[in-house]
């Protein structure tokens, strides 16, 4: 079973280094970097967990309580997309634009709106914990809203790229090859 997101860093690698977006179809919505260890981890868990309900659905189910085994069947159904859902979360770019995917909400800009993304040093959350550390964030500035108000595109302390600084590097360069190629033709 091909796993495209795990080939995003290779395509970026492999590229030569004239070809700055080395994708062929550029209109097909892509992450630009690996999920990170402690995201995949944390789908690992949750998919073990739901793997454990179906389960305990089934032996349900076998002792005639069809309404339980429904109830955990449901459970582990809502588990599983949590998973996928959390191993879909980052940011997301195309020809049309950046895409922001959080856990309940994604956010679409269109790259006319996109005024400039830029690397700064900042405070950020540890993990999408409430603590935060200074580090560093990729942030999108917008042609109708103040650089105050922005959240942060990526940080190098997320459950993608903490202890991973060269792939934040990396990701963060190629978001703004992405943003500076898309913003000259907008």
């Amino acid at each position: 079973m091909p796993l495209p997101f795990l080939t995003a860093d290779r395509a970026f690698d492999e590229a030569a280094d004239d070809a700055a977006l080395p994708f062929d179809d550029r209109d097909h919505w892509r992450r630009p970097y690996r999920p990170g260890p402690w995201r995949v981890g944390a789908a690992a868990l949750l998919l073990l967990l739901a793997s454990y309900v179906l389960v305990a659905a089934v032996i349900i189910a076998l002792t005639d309580s069809l309404g339980g085994a429904a109830i955990c069947a449901g459970l582990a159904a809502t588990v599983i997309v949590s998973a996928l859902r959390l191993l879909r979360m980052g940011t997301w770019v195309s020809a049309h634009g950046l895409r922001r995917v959080a856990f309940l909400t994604t956010q679409t800009v269109p790259w006319a709106q996109v005024m400039t993304v830029r690397t700064t040093q900042q405070p950020v959350r540890w993990l999408g914990l409430p603590r935060t550390v200074q580090g560093q964030a990729l942030v999108l500035v917008r042609r109708d809203q103040q650089a105050e108000g922005q959240r942060p595109l990526l940080t190098d302390r997320n459950a993608d790229f903490l202890a991973r600084y060269e792939a934040f590097n990396r990701a963060a360069d190629s978001i703004e090859v992405w943003a500076d190629e898309y913003r000259r033709t907008a």
